[in-house]
């Protein structure tokens, strides 16, 4: 979502936020734009729609002074991408850049006019910077102001505040979207998350729910939701700049695929050590009767591929939610539930809320990319998946590294619960080792995928489908390629081909069928049957003995590695990946950045 930064520096702060922001557009924006205090304290500000580089165009004519200042990429919630309603906002005296979504803006925007105040944008933060106003315009100083401000609103936000007048401080604020403060020698930072900091300083402090915070470049006051001082530590963190670059591939998708072999191997050999699985011991899958799933978007996707694993090796009943609907369904939560959240950046907040909703109810674990991120923290049990910064909107090596982490909790469940023996654990262990190599040769076919990829770059709806533990990978590859190419996809179970789908099929529309050798191929090849009857074109993604039972009439065939039924989802994941990337290369659209997606959806 929205990337916020904030800057109390020794040197001009424009060139600093803009780089920051730089290092934000994975999070997805529609406009930018940053505010100064310059030299007499006199605030002022700069902001354009579209890519940054139109701020940074307009900063050449329009420059601005100042060591002190906020920055923004904003993704429109409230209000349409023009320059009105991009950040920071400004009324008088005050400017803001907001995360969020302000619940009660109409209420106080209704009062501020009545007294009044004159809008001038669609969005809610103007509300903000009018109320802020308000209260300086009743005597108030800024930092009693920006506290009572803060204090009336409600919804989900992560804020920054700047005052004309003051060009040493800052007053940042955290409900429900996070915010990090970078600890300079004497500078002070804020940021959206740690990577926007990263050049900067390795000394981070994450705000915790309800967090308001006073900054000047020699200090820091932290206030929790009730007022009190609170001393939130100091982090050192690693944030290797080189991760957080194209490392020579012309996008962050394709870098991000390629290191699949590297991060898969290093998540494997986290959790899985000589003949054992490296687990918490309050994972006993002896004290479950129950898994419930809960994640959104492709991390959703994993958590169906992972049901599969944990009925059929564990005989463990699993329930797979789309958090956006958890909550509201308030579903009853036995106490002898595992509640498992899946997110890559760890603040989703429809995920998060859903954890809160089940955190006293339920034994809750996390599997996330980021350790510090709430909803690790705020979990009984925290899975990292050690995919490193993934930066492309489209999720690539995250999917496949929480597959592999939930993978060895499927092992785990089906050893604690007497449906694996702990003698044929190692095999399995074996084999999961082995992944990274599989995934090393699936790479090696991107030029045959890259081939096929730009014929379908050409169709304006495709199908993708499988059986079993593929339906799941189906559903990724239909994700995959929508958003990144835009063109239609849908993904089905090959067995509901005949109850609806089968009536879009004609000689336009590819067939993708995701299908290794294994017990329900000779079910899927009858359903490829049944396109090719119909003149359709079946992209058939198989193994060898695959190729060979398919027999003739196949469109395209892309060979896989022979693999071990239950890597195989993981495995066909790549070749999904590769053929969403190829196509949407092949029709010229921003694969790192597709149009109306945000990388970590902070708002609900």
């Amino acid at each position: 979502m929205c990337g916020i930064i904030g800057v109390l520096s020794e040197h001009e702060a424009a060139p600093i936020m803009v780089e920051a922001l730089k290092r934000l557009e994975y999070r997805g924006y529609d406009s930018a734009g940053i505010a100064t205090v310059d030299a007499q304290r006199h605030l002022a500000r700069r902001r354009a729609v579209g890519k940054l580089v139109n701020l940074s165009d307009l900063l050449v004519y329009q420059p601005l002074a100042g060591k002190s200042g906020i920055g923004h990429t904003r993704w429109a919630t409230h209000g349409a991408p023009t320059e009105a309603n991009a950040h920071p906002h400004q009324i008088g005296g005050v400017a803001v850049v907001h995360n969020g979504i302000i619940e009660n803006f109409r209420e106080l925007r209704a009062d501020l006019e009545a007294g009044g105040t004159v809008f001038h944008t669609d969005t809610d933060t103007e509300t903000i910077v009018a109320l802020a106003q308000r209260f300086l315009d009743q005597g108030l100083g800024p930092r009693d102001a920006a506290e009572q401000t803060i204090a009336r609103l409600e919804g989900a936000f992560a804020l920054c505040f700047l005052f004309d007048g003051a060009d040493d401080l800052l007053i940042a604020a955290r409900k429900g979207s996070p915010l990090v403060i970078g600890h300079g020698s004497g500078e002070m930072f804020v940021g959206s998350d740690a990577i926007a900091l990263a050049p900067l300083t390795d000394r981070i402090t994450y705000l915790e729910e309800g967090d308001w915070a006073v900054l000047t470049r020699n200090s820091v006051e932290i206030f929790d939701a009730n007022g009190n001082l609170a001393n939130r530590p100091i982090e050192t963190i690693q944030i290797d700049a080189a991760r957080i670059d194209k490392g020579g591939h012309k996008h962050f998708m394709a870098k991000e695929i390629a290191e699949q072999p590297t991060v898969l191997g290093q998540a494997i050999s986290h959790y899985v050590t000589g003949d054992g699985l490296a687990l918490p011991e309050a994972l006993d899958f002896t004290r479950f009767d129950r898994i419930t799933i809960v994640a959104c978007g492709t991390a959703y996707l994993a958590g169906m591929v992972a049901k599969y694993w944990f009925e059929k090796m564990a005989r463990l009943p699993v329930e797979v939610d789309i958090a956006s609907e958890f909550r509201y369904r308030e579903p009853p939560i036995p106490p002898r539930t595992l509640s498992v959240f899946l997110s890559q950046s760890g603040e989703t907040a429809d995920t998060l809320a859903a954890l809160r909703y089940c955190v006293g109810k339920s034994t809750v674990a996390a599997i996330s990319n980021v350790a510090t991120s709430s909803i690790a923290r705020e979990a009984d049990l925290n899975l990292p998946i050690l995919a490193g910064a993934e930066i492309g909107v489209a999720s690539t090596k995250a999917f496949t590294c929480k597959l592999a982490v939930l993978l060895t909790l499927a092992l785990k469940a089906a050893v604690d619960r007497g449906h694996l023996a702990a003698s044929d654990l190692p095999g399995h262990l074996d084999a999961l080792r082995n992944l990274p190599g599989l995934i090393n040769q699936a790479l090696d076919r991107s030029g045959d995928i890259a081939a096929v990829a730009h014929k379908v770059a050409e169709a304006q709806d495709v199908l993708f489908l499988g059986r079993g533990q593929m339906y799941p990978i189906a559903l990724e590859g239909a994700l995959k390629l929508k958003e990144i190419s835009y063109i239609h996809a849908e993904g089905y179970a090959s067995g509901e081909l005949k109850h609806g789908p089968i009536a879009l099929v004609d000689k336009t529309v590819p067939v993708i069928v995701m299908a290794p050798r294994d017990a329900l191929f000779d079910k899927t090849v009858s359903n490829m049957q049944e396109v090719m009857a119909r003149g359709g074109k079946v992209l058939l993604i198989t193994d060898a003995k695959g190729a060979k039972a398919a027999g003739d009439g196949v469109w395209e065939t892309l060979i896989m590695p022979d693999a071990p039924d239950e890597l195989a989802p993981i495995l066909y994941a790549v070749p999904a990946q590769l053929l969403a990337y190829h196509a949407a290369v092949a029709k010229g659209t921003d694969v790192d950045q597709p149009r109306n997606l945000a990388k970590s959806v902070t708002v609900e």
